[in-house]
């Protein structure tokens, strides 16, 4: 089942992040089996070339590349979902507006407005015809909910057509209330139910970032009612793992 469908069941998935430019990278947690990968342009220092051999990467794996923007820029995304990638993740989405702009660069005419171009997922030219229906069926949209004004948007934002499914992003919305990474404060903990509570009534998979690696977080935003979850990233598994290992080896000796 594609991932689009996946969402619209409201069926668990768990992805997770990729920061790092290496081709290995990508074909590592591609082959683990995550059901997507968000390639991170927002924080990180990955270039679009970059991205592209990355989603070819994942392509191999038949592994989905969500693409991370650095805005809700139609150029941006334009150019990314013309380098194949299956969708994308928008950031800092406050209002409906900001919603629709997004899916409006994802589709072509009559549904939206992006630009017609011949580029790697078009075939080169090849295959456009048969993109153009690809694109209805399996492009995703990501909705990023990190602040607080799209916390008091969230019905109208979750309400537009196109929008495939939302995540939290925790410290972003926290730092919207003035409580950067003060993740378990109240007021923080209540901005996080309205958007459950919002996605619940729009029938719309939703999604939290844990970025720690930390099964047990994982299971409790499972048992929480998220259904689209990021489980670390690259370099917070790496160095975790890295750290553990030589503390239980030193611990052994």
């Amino acid at each position: 089942m594609q991932l689009k469908a996946k969402l619209a069941r409201n069926a668990l998935t768990i992805g997770s992040w990729i920061t790092l430019g290496h081709p290995s990278i990508a074909d590592i947690m591609g082959a683990a089996g995550f059901d997507w990968l968000v390639l991170d342009t927002e924080h990180s220092v990955l270039e679009l070339s970059e991205v592209q051999m990355l989603i070819q990467v994942l392509d191999s794996r038949a592994c989905p590349a969500i693409v991370r923007l650095t805005s809700n820029h139609p150029d941006q995304i334009k150019r990314v979902m013309d380098a194949g990638a299956t969708g994308v993740m928008v950031p800092m989405i406050k209002t409906a507006a900001d919603a629709e702009a997004a899916v409006n660069a994802v589709y072509y005419p009559p549904r939206g407005q992006r630009g017609v171009g011949l580029a790697r997922a078009q075939g080169y030219g090849a295959r456009f015809q048969q993109y153009r229906h690809w694109l209805e069926e399996n492009a995703v949209i990501i909705a990023m909910i990190e602040h607080i004004d799209a916390v008091d948007a969230i019905d109208s934002i979750l309400s537009v057509p196109g929008i495939d499914a939302y995540i939290i992003g925790p410290y972003d919305l926290s730092g919207s209330l003035g409580r950067p990474g003060e993740l378990a404060d109240p007021e923080v903990q209540a901005a996080v139910e309205r958007v459950k509570d919002a996605g619940r009534r729009a029938g719309k998979a939703g999604g939290i970032h844990v970025v720690e690696p930390n099964p047990e977080q994982l299971r409790r935003n499972i048992e929480a009612g998220f259904s689209f979850l990021g489980y670390g990233l690259d370099i917070r598994i790496l160095d975790t793992v890295c750290r553990s290992h030589l503390q239980n080896i030193r611990e052994a000796l």
